[in-house]
């Protein structure tokens, strides 16, 4: 019987030839959609491929974003699991959260999904077939949303709940807030613009406009024009605004009202931004436009006065993580001031342009829109590092053991305040 066992055992591939093969499976996937989406764009009329580019990149613009957050929040983990930052107990999360290698898993597989289906949608567009073509972005939401609330136990339905009821109390901030609330809810903030484009991709699903050119017109329902998008580019920051007003209900504390009106100031950034587009372009030029850069100023620069001073606590700027496990991160980060002076400076310039893209009369530009959010992204990347290493240094100069963690109903309706 052991003669028999072994050689299937012997047969059963390496980690190693496993991993090259889905390297190479996932690069002939990835050759194969650019090349069928080049071929369809090339297919299209000039004077309409820009449109149909536009089209086409509205509609999976939103969870591009959100794949790309998912990844680099899995290299944020990583990098917790190699240093001294406990950050289960920072979040105040049991044994079974996701792993860095499980949100890398959930992330590949939004990788492909939705590229696959722009790539579809393209093709479909391209050949003729405009009703199969309209419907590929709407069975790709569908599906998302469905997998998100999908109520029996697979693809981490814990995970998955934990986050759904995070956000509900982030719209709702009837309850003390937590860590874990006030945490995703500034993530959000740096998310803004998907919200917006996931408006108006959902705007153009329900008004039956995807493939079609009357979503062309600016004032229509779902035009660029349309007051919805400066209302829903501000949500996140009135739910911090919120958030604070609280904290401070419950504790007391000026900070939450001076966090409260920094999150305040990006409002008149947003909606002075849409008047350009219901205003006489005199009356833009002359009162409105100067005063959107004052606000757009003020805002960038309180926000990285909070980043510097409050979220990352410049007093403790002495070090960097504590890495108990040697590896690249920890030999090419650990002790090094260079880290903190590129992450001080880089967070001044990206806070400035970050306005860029919260302004809806600039949105036009999508393409520089849409680097821009990717460089904000990388700022918040960078600012998950510290903010969550300084909240971890509060912890353990307090001397806090926190004791076994409850479970996640418990939790959410007993959680500790932190300071926000």
């Amino acid at each position: 019987m052991k003669n028999m066992i072994s050689p299937i055992q012997n047969a059963v591939p390496s980690p190693t030839f496993l991993w090259r093969f889905k390297l190479t499976l996932f690069l002939i996937w990835g050759l194969t959609c650019c090349k069928i989406s080049w071929d369809s764009v090339m297919r299209m009329d000039a004077n309409l491929r820009d449109l149909f580019l536009y089209e086409a990149f509205l509609y999976y613009n939103p969870l591009l974003l959100v794949t790309i957050m998912v990844w680099l929040w899995g290299v944020n983990v990583w990098v917790f699991l190699q240093s001294n930052v406990s950050y289960p107990k920072v979040f105040d999360i049991d044994l079974n959260h996701l792993t860095h290698k499980e949100i890398w898993k959930c992330s590949t597989w939004m990788t492909i999904l939705v590229p696959t289906s722009m790539t579809s949608y393209l093709y479909l567009y391209s050949h003729g077939e405009v009703s199969l073509a309209a419907s590929q972005p709407v069975l790709l939401y569908i599906f998302v949303a469905m997998l998100l609330v999908f109520p029996f136990d697979i693809f981490y339905l814990s995970s998955r709940y934990f986050f759904l009821r995070t956000l509900l109390r982030i719209a709702f901030p009837l309850q003390p807030i937590s860590f874990p609330d006030f945490f995703l809810a500034d993530i959000l903030t740096s998310m803004a613009k998907v919200f917006s484009d996931l408006e108006r991709s959902v705007c153009r699903m329900v008004n039956k406009q995807v493939a079609t050119i009357a979503w062309l017109e600016a004032d229509s329902v779902c035009g660029s024009h349309s007051i919805a998008i400066p209302i829903v580019l501000v949500l996140p920051y009135l739910w911090r605004l919120l958030q604070c007003l609280r904290q401070y209900k419950d504790t007391k504390e000026k900070n939450c009202l001076l966090n409260a009106l920094k999150y305040s100031t990006a409002v008149p950034v947003i909606f002075l931004s849409a008047l350009k587009y219901h205003v006489f372009p005199e009356k833009w030029t002359t009162l409105y436009r100067p005063l959107w850069l004052l606000s757009s100023v003020i805002n960038s620069l309180y926000s990285f006065y909070w980043d510097i001073t409050r979220d990352w606590d410049l007093s403790g700027f002495s070090r960097i993580f504590k890495f108990t496990k040697p590896s690249l991160v920890s030999n090419l980060f650990y002790g090094r001031h260079w880290v903190y002076f590129w992450v001080i400076g880089s967070n001044l310039v990206l806070r400035g342009s970050w306005t860029y893209k919260l302004s809806a009369h600039l949105r036009h530009n999508y393409l520089t829109v849409f680097g821009i959010t990717l460089l904000e992204m990388f700022r918040r990347f960078q600012w998950v590092f510290f903010r969550v290493e300084n909240e971890w240094n509060k912890i353990t100069r307090a001397g806090v053991q926190l004791a076994e963690v409850p479970r996640e109903e418990e939790k959410l309706l007993g959680s500790n305040i932190y300071d926000v």
